[in-house]
Order: structure tokens, then C-alpha cells, then sequence
């Protein structure tokens, strides 16, 4: 069925190549690409690019330790992140041509899914006025939303967003994780899990509802499956009650009870949040967990988010006759609230020195200062956390960071 569309695709370029056309033709592509399997879609993308005039497209897509470009499609090069135009694209969110005299010109595209960056278009072509220019960008975005819709039930796509095989806990704990990167024009959600391939007790988790951004981070105990099975629990937990539109206090005893009721013998720590994009006012509730960092005007703001602290998840019986106590705070324009599990600042190299807080919280301000986007400065941050114990973490580190940038009234 694909092929009958993409066939009707080319016959509709071939007779006109206005704009109108143009467009046209470019909506009619969604239809053939959303009837695609993963591997026939490069397929169906080349063919609509050699039809407007470009003579190549490769998709490529980031790896998951966001390392690596690579293709879609067997039998193509990949790319260092940090070390090639394909990467540069990448890491800016921006276009980059250069010219080839045996190919013409080469141009790539990144692709993203809004906040969430997937990976990068390689198109090659003889010219590039703004006409085809235009529909290249389009071309990009449709892409990136097609990908999207099929890695939620496509092991292809997976499997080549890996480099090495996957342990079972990992697994299992993958599967519950959102996108790295959410956003809306009021606020940007972005987290990073390492180990990638072996990670046991760690989870990150961030959505919206109407106008508040739900963020949490859990850190279960032990690094075995488990640690896995309790992060899980927590997380399905956390998920329920909060589509039942359950407050965090609540939210936090459901996942006590979850856990209790499930598995008795384990326990996690964490934090939920909620951050109101409109105005700003930031609620969270600590359950043993390091506490929220604020980061204003690139500075931290030591203990601001600091409180009493509570008891880990899954321990009832400890809360007997309490509540678990929520707090808020107005946040700034421009404030990122950082949430870290311990194996981030306590990641050790082989001196025994801790890679720490202040070393943390210095390259957050650094690379922000240095204009890195918030999923850029996470990608750069937890790489320098690996480099810091030579890709050998004895526990494992998760950072969530969520900007609040309201536009200008």
C-alpha cells in the first residue's frame, strides 16, 4: 500500500513542481511514511527526496548514550558526535551544508520531535535555493515525527539506536522511560541515565497535564532486578495516581503502598515535582532522596530547596500517623531545578576523589553560560561524569534538569 502512495507521490512531482504542488505532496508523504515499516523507510524518503531534486537522504539516529550518528539503514558511515558536521547539527539543533566537489552539496538536518532530539537528515544535492530549502525542513520535521510514532513498537528502530547488547534489568526499566527531553514554550524537561546498558535501580520520569509539568526522579536499592522490579513499581505507581489527578502527598503514599503491598523487601528513594508554567510556583515532595537544586542567574543557590528530610518509599510502616509533607516555592525566569541521584556527585576516579556537588553544579553553569542548550549541557555533563571514573560507575547517575523560561508578557 505504501508503494502505491509513494507512486503517486513521484507521478504528482513529476507534473508539478509549484509550491502549492510542493505541499501538497509533502502532506502525501506522511501517508506513505506512516504505512512504512522502519526498514522500508529510508525507502520511501529517498524516493520522495530524488523527486525534489535531491539525490540522497540517509536518516541517521543518536545513540542512546548519545555518542554515536547511526544510520538507519546498514552500510552507511557513522559519525562521532563530537567530532563531525553531522554531530554539529546535532548538538546545535541547527543546519549544516558544506560542499563536495564529487556530490555537490551536502547538507545536514537535525531531526527532533520538539525538545526531544532523535538524530540528524543527510541529504545531498546539486543546488539549494529556499523553495527546496523549505521543503528539505519539512521534510525533517515530518520525518522526525514519523520516527517517533513507530520507536514506541519498532525493534528495529531500537536496535539500531544500540551499540552492545542490553542487560534484562536495564530492559525493564527502559521500557517505563519517557523521552530524554519535553517542552512547551514555558519550560524544557531534560534528563540522562547512565550505565546505559547495565543500569539496575535508577528512573527518570516527566510529563504535562494542562498547565503543570509533573518531574521525578527515583534511585531504588541495589543494582540487580529487584532494584529494577521496585523502580517499576514506583513508577507505574507514581503514573496512577497521578492520572487520577491525585495531589503529590497522595501521590507519594501510593507508591508506598505499591511497594509495600508488591514488594516488601525493597525501597526506593525519590522526588515528585510540579512546576506551574504559569506562574511559576514549583511543589515537591522529597522522600529521602538528595535534595532539588536551583541554579539562578548561573549561580546555585546552596540549600534553597533544602528541607526536613523524609523517609525512603516503600516503608509504611514508618509513616504510621504522618503525611508526607510537600513543599513549594516561586521560581525566577530562567531557573533550572536540578534532581540527581547519588552516583552522580559521588562517582569516584581511581584516587578516590569524588567527582562532587560544587564540580557538578559548575559545569551546569559553565555550559548554560556558554549558550549549550539544557539537553546539550546533560549530554556533555554526564559524559565528563563517566570520563570522571573512566566509563566505570559503581553506582548508577541520573540527573533531571527542567528550565522555567516564561515568554515576555
Amino acid at each position: 500500500m505504501w508503494r502505491l502512495a509513494l507512486a503517486g507521490i513521484i507521478e504528482g512531482m513529476d507534473r508539478n513542481m509549484s509550491v502549492e504542488g510542493g505541499e501538497r505532496l509533502l502532506e502525501e508523504l506522511v501517508g506513505a511514511g506512516q504505512l512504512a515499516s522502519p526498514a522500508e523507510l529510508p525507502v520511501v524518503v529517498n524516493r520522495f527526496a530524488e523527486a525534489m531534486g535531491v539525490s540522497r537522504a540517509v536518516v541517521y539516529l543518536v545513540d542512546i548514550q548519545q555518542r554515536l550518528l547511526l544510520p538507519l539503514v546498514e552500510g552507511e558511515p557513522e559519525f562521532e558526535l563530537d567530532a563531525s558536521l553531522a554531530g554539529w547539527a546535532y548538538r546545535t539543533g541547527s543546519l549544516r551544508a558544506e560542499e563536495d566537489h564529487a556530490d555537490g552539496l551536502n547538507v545536514w538536518m537535525p531531526l527532533a520531535d520538539g525538545a526531544e532530539r532523535l538524530g540528524v537528515l543527510e541529504l545531498n544535492m546539486d543546488t539549494l535555493d529556499g523553495l527546496k530549502l523549505r521543503r528539505c525542513r519539512t521534510m525533517a520535521l515530518i520525518l522526525a515525527l514519523i520516527i517517533t510514532s513507530k520507536r514506541s513498537y519498532s525493534d528495529t528502530i531500537a536496535q539500531r539506536m544500540r551499540t552492545r547488547p542490553m542487560e534484562l534489568p536495564t530492559e525493564m526499566v527502559r521500557a517505563f522511560l519517557p523521552p530524554r527531553s519535553i517542552g512547551t514554550g514555558r519550560v524544557v524537561s531534560t534528563a540522562v541515565l547512565e550505565p546505559a546498558y547495565e543500569v539496575g535501580g535508577d528512573a527518570f520520569d516527566h510529563s504535562f497535564t494542562e498547565d503543570v509539568l509533573h518531574a521525578t526522579i527515583l534511585d531504588g536499592m541495589g543494582h540487580d532486578l529487584a532494584s529494577g522490579l521496585a523502580t517499576s513499581v514506583a513508577m507505574a505507581g507514581c503514573r496512577n495516581a497521578r492520572r487520577s489527578g491525585a495531589d503529590l502527598g497522595p501521590l507519594a503514599g501510593t507508591v508506598d503502598e505499591a511497594l509495600a503491598k508488591w514488594l516488601p523487601e525493597q525501597f526506593c528513594t525519590g522526588i515528585f515535582t510540579q512546576l506551574h508554567m504559569r506562574t511559576g510556583v514549583l511543589r515537591w515532595c522529597n522522600c529521602g532522596h538528595p535534595p532539588p537544586l536551583l541554579i539562578r542567574r548561573h549561580r546555585l543557590l546552596h540549600k534553597a530547596l533544602e528541607r526536613q528530610p523524609e523517609p525512603p518509599l516503600g516503608l509504611p510502616a514508618s509513616l504510621a500517623g504522618t503525611t508526607r509533607q510537600v513543599h513549594d516555592a516561586s521560581l525566577e525566569p530562567g531557573d533550572r531545578i536540578l534532581l540527581y541521584s547519588d552516583g552522580v556527585v559521588e562517582s569516584r576516579n581511581e584516587e578516590g576523589e569524588e567527582f562532587g556537588l560544587e564540580r557538578f553544579t559548575d559545569y551546569i553553569i559553565r555550559s548554560t553560560a556558554a549558550g549549550q542548550s539544557a539537553p546539550e549541557v546533560l549530554r556533555l555533563l554526564i559524559h565528563a561524569v563517566l570520563e570522571h571514573q573512566h566509563d566505570e560507575l559503581s553506582d548508577d547517575a541520573t540527573i533531571l534538569m527542567f528550565e522555567w523560561q516564561p515568554p515576555d508578557p
